[in-house]
């Protein structure tokens, strides 16, 4: 599969065109590997985008204007070729435009670009839909980006913490969570995490019930720490939501962080697309960006 490579001083990443999907974030001075090499044995992706839609629809079906339509978790951006738009030294921007198959799907026609920017510390992720359309649009989009936890040989992903802090770097002293159901939705019930400076140790079962779905803007940077409670990598977005996952009761050595613009449904939704919790709307014409950092030390 066709890759771009963007390098600086101290890293280096790898863009495959296939899901406009970061493969790679690599120091060049260790050679150390944050991102999660995709190995099916446990997870076959990387850091795949979730686009029209972030999580699972009920019963696997959504409803739009009276009509279903079958639609698979996560939507099906992650899945497509993209086409190169621009590439410079430092940034990389793909495109997928809606086509009749795609269509035939999710009843829109839209542009989605996705661009990477390579900083000093790390990578700036950056996404732009476009209604291209003559209607509204509704969309969800979201990142499931896997790290490598533990980073340190000789280390178990349950020596490890991550740490949540807000949108003014303060660390929190609670969250709240939305708690996992069956098949792949979320129910009404919520547990909350107590923190110690911010810290939550990644306990065995703490993936157990599968994801932590964590909403209402609670958390705007989560950080990977080693057994020793140092800081390895960071995500920040403004995200509204954030999902932290690693797959359960499996203990594979990697977590995702996810920032979230939407996400699955609940068990009670029974509405329709336009109805979805979290869902964002596009105007004709309008656009919508966001993004979000990966930051390694």
């Amino acid at each position: 599969m066709q890759e771009i490579t963007l390098t600086n001083e101290n890293l280096e990443i790898r863009v495959n065109y296939h899901g406009a999907e970061l493969r790679s974030i690599k120091r060049k001075d260790s050679d150390v590997e944050y991102l999660w090499n995709a190995d099916p044995k446990f997870w076959g992706r990387s850091s795949p985008v979730l686009f029209p839609f972030v999580g699972s629809v009920k019963d696997k079906v959504y409803r739009h204007e009276g009509k279903e339509y079958p639609m698979n978790q996560h939507g099906f951006a992650r899945d497509k070729d993209f086409t190169l738009i621009s590439q410079s030294e430092d940034t990389v921007w793909f495109g997928l435009s809606s086509d009749e198959e795609t269509y035939k799907a999710y009843p829109f026609r839209f542009r989605l670009e996705i661009g990477y920017t390579l900083v000093e510390d790390g990578v700036s992720v950056m996404w732009r839909v476009k209604n291209t359309d003559d209607k509204e649009m509704y969309f969800s989009i979201g990142a499931h980006p896997a790290f490598f936890c533990p980073l340190k040989e000789g280390e178990k992903q349950s020596d490890c913490y991550l740490r949540f802090q807000d949108g003014e770097g303060n660390v929190l002293e609670k969250f709240c969570n939305t708690v996992f159901g069956q098949g792949g939705l979320v129910t009404t019930q919520k547990k909350e995490y107590v923190l110690t400076e911010g810290i939550l140790p990644i306990a065995e079962d703490l993936f157990d019930g599968d994801a932590l779905v964590i909403e209402n803007h609670q958390v705007q940077r989560v950080a990977l720490l080693d057994g020793d409670k140092k800081e390895y990598l960071a995500v920040e977005f403004d995200a509204p939501l954030v999902g932290i996952w690693s797959p359960p009761k499996k203990h594979v050595p990697f977590v995702c962080i996810e920032p979230w613009y939407g996400r699955c449904d609940s068990e009670a939704f029974d509405g329709e697309l336009k109805d979805r919790e979290w869902g964002n709307i596009l105007k004709p014409g309008a656009e919508f960006e966001a993004v979000y950092r990966i930051k390694v030390k």
